[in-house]
Parts: structure tokens; C-alpha cells; sequence
């Protein structure tokens, strides 16, 4: 039989690997609790739910245009100009199976094999593994506590030339970190100038405590701006995400996601219409208070574990915490864990290949009852 190719021979996203085991755990013992994945512990917006019984009750659902249904795209577009005060064509909105099928569609329509593509570290491994399965190199952005853990122009200006594209995450993951606002404005101007792709991932957008989060295309219309229901719309299920397209990579990625996936998911591209309606965003703007409550806890017990230092979690539902007084291997530790807790956590490997033996990443996004057991049992841990 053939080999198979090379592109499939890339790093675990790490994160299933832990979900998998949980779900092993959670068969054998039925004590889980999943602080590995961000994954709200709430449904969709009840107005949500309604518009998806209505439509598999009283529509076809057969096909839709590659790029989304119009009502969906003219919403997203609105939903930025209300956000944002950004002015968005509808058609330079594209529709995708969650964030993850843009990126897809994104990567192959605008970089080439050999490409470099900047990114930070540490930073969400499916970015790294994506482009490098598509033959595309990735350089390696360091980010720490000094920088709050988000790119420069600074660390730009260093580079021996512009790569072809940079990918930012604000609310990153797995940091939670928001960039500063100017940083943002000046990171997007610098790319403009030197004909670098910048591609923001915003999908965090909306689960935010105190910092504000400002969108690229408020400074560069040539950047592309990535966002998805299923983070602060606890909708990670419905797996449709949306991309703001600058005109040249329109029709591109268009063909491509055509050829790649046909169209979204029907119903829930018909259910999403009504996630930006008021009465949805009351709702959620309900569970941000719950993350930020389960933050406040998180931040205040960390103490008991011997965490003292971890970023700031300024959005998103995630602490990056420095557990190197614990461990050398993080992926082990994270074993250690959850076989003796039920307590299933992301070990740092996952964003940062170099230093992510001795992090790991905790995730806040479950109900504050779970967060609470869980930081019981992880206390009981790590005092044996």
C-alpha cells in the first residue's frame, strides 16, 4: 500500500488528545471535569435555538451559496458596524465551517509553499499545524510577560525581511491577553506597508473584563479579520465561523470553499441570523458575568497550587500558567492529573513547542460549580 503524504504527518492538536482521554476517563469513572477545552457550559441563545427548530421545520435546507446565506452575511456586516463603526461590504463577508474551515480556505488561497507566515509563541497550534501541512514555513514570534505575551512592531522590524503573512489572536489563546489598541493600529499599518497579510483572529471578541478589543479592519481594510459563534455566542457545536475578506482574496477563497466544503451548515447558518439580535445578546452578555466571576476565582486560588505566575487573562476563558514548580513535562504532568483527579487540563506543549513543557493551560469557561471542584481537587493534588 502507498505511504501516506507528508502533509498528514504533523503535531496532535493536543487538546482532542486530552478531550479523548477524558472521555475514556469519564466512561470509567464518571468524575470528569473539563478544564482542557474552551468550551462554554451553555447552550446557544434560546432565540437562537427557536430560529433552528423553525428552520428544519419550515425550510428545504439543501444548499446554500459558498459563501453564506445573504442574511447572514448582511447581519455579521451590521454586527461590525455596530461594534466597530466599520463600514462592511456584505459581499466581502465569507461564511465558513467554523473558523477552522476559513483558516483552511484562507491559508490556500493566499500563501504558496515556501511562504513564511509570523505567528505568535506561545500561540494556538492548529495555526502552525494547518500552514505546515500546506508546505508553508512558520517563524516563530517569542511573546512573554513584557510584551504581554502579544507581537510588536518592534519584533517585526527585526525580521530579515516581511514574511508573507501574520497571524494575531486578540483575545489570544492561550493567554487570554488583549493587544493594545495602538499596537494593533500600528502592527496593521505596518503591514499594509510591507505587503504582509495581516490575519486577526477575533473570534474571543466579546468575552472581555475591563481592556477594551479593537478590531484591525478599524485600520486596515487589507487585513483579513476572522470570527466565529463559537466563543462569547457559546455556539462551538453549530461550527460556523465568518472571515472579512479584503477584495483581492474574495473570489479565491469563495472557489476554494466551494470546492472544499460545498457551503456552511444550513441550519446553523439560518440559526445565526438571530445570535446578534438583542434579545440573544442579553443572554450572553449574562455568561461573560459568569466568566468573570469564575476568572476572579480562578485568580484568587491559583495561589493554593503555587501558581503565582501566569498572564493576565484579560478575555477569551483561559489562565496560561507557569507550572514549572510542579513539573519538567507538562504532557506527563497532565496525565498525572487527570488519572489521579478526573481533572482533565491542556498541557503548554500544545502553544509553545520551546517553554511549554513547564505551562499549562486552564480554561474557566465551564459553570462555576465544575471550576470550584475542580481547583479543590487540583489543590488536593498538588499538596500530596
Amino acid at each position: 500500500m502507498r505511504a501516506p503524504s507528508q502533509r498528514g504527518v504533523v503535531e496532535p492538536f493536543h487538546v482532542m488528545e486530552v478531550l479523548k482521554a477524558g472521555a475514556d476517563r469519564a466512561r470509567t469513572h464518571g468524575d470528569v471535569i473539563l478544564m482542557c477545552a474552551g468550551q462554554p457550559s451553555t447552550p446557544a441563545p434560546a432565540v437562537v435555538r427557536e430560529a433552528a427548530r423553525r428552520a428544519i421545520c419550515e425550510d428545504v435546507l439543501g444548499y446554500t451559496e459558498a459563501t453564506g446565506i445573504r442574511p447572514l452575511r448582511e447581519a455579521i456586516a451590521q454586527h461590525h458596524a455596530r461594534t466597530y463603526g466599520i463600514e462592511v461590504d456584505p459581499d466581502q463577508v465569507c461564511v465558513t465551517t467554523g473558523s477552522s474551515g476559513g483558516f483552511a480556505a484562507l491559508f490556500l488561497a493566499a500563501f504558496d509553499v515556501g511562504d513564511t507566515v509570523a505567528m505568535t509563541r506561545p500561540g494556538y497550534p492548529a495555526y502552525r499545524n494547518t500552514l505546515q501541512s500546506l508546505g508553508v514555513r512558520v517563524h516563530d514570534l517569542e511573546c512573554g510577560p513584557s510584551t504581554r505575551y502579544q507581537p510588536t512592531v518592534a519584533m517585526l522590524e527585526e525580521l530579515d525581511e516581511p514574511p508573507a503573512g501574520l497571524i494575531i489572536a486578540s483575545p489570544a489563546n492561550p493567554t487570554g491577553t488583549i493587544i493594545d489598541v495602538n499596537e494593533l493600529a500600528a502592527i496593521a499599518r505596518w503591514c499594509e506597508d510591507h505587503d504582509c497579510l495581516l490575519i486577526s483572529d477575533e473570534i474571543y471578541h466579546g468575552v472581555s473584563y475591563g481592556r477594551e478589543c479593537a478590531s484591525a479592519w478599524q485600520t486596515s481594510t487589507s487585513s483579513v479579520v476572522v470570527g466565529s459563534v463559537s466563543k462569547y455566542f457559546s455556539m462551538t457545536g453549530w461550527r460556523l465561523g465568518w472571515m472579512l475578506l479584503p477584495e483581492p482574496l474574495v473570489r479565491p477563497v469563495e472557489l476554494l470553499s466551494g470546492n472544499l466544503s460545498i457551503c456552511p451548515p444550513a441550519v446553523a447558518q439560518h440559526a445565526t441570523v438571530a445570535c446578534f439580535s438583542p434579545e440573544a445578546r442579553a443572554e450572553l452578555d449574562g455568561h461573560v458575568q459568569r466568566y468573570a466571576m469564575n476568572r476572579q476565582f480562578l485568580v484568587d486560588r491559583l495561589p493554593e497550587l503555587g501558581i503565582n505566575s501566569y498572564a493576565p487573562p484579560d478575555g477569551a476563558f483561559y489562565a496560561w500558567c507557569d507550572v514549572s514548580h510542579l513539573t519538567s513535562d507538562s504532557t506527563s504532568w497532565c496525565r498525572e492529573v487527570l488519572n489521579g483527579t478526573g481533572v482533565a487540563i491542556t498541557p503548554g506543549v500544545d502553544f509553545d513547542p520551546v517553554e511549554g513543557h513547564r505551562f499549562v493551560r486552564l480554561s474557566f469557561a465551564g459553570g462555576p460549580e465544575e471550576v470550584r471542584e475542580a481547583i479543590d481537587r487540583l489543590a488536593a493534588f498538588t499538596l500530596v
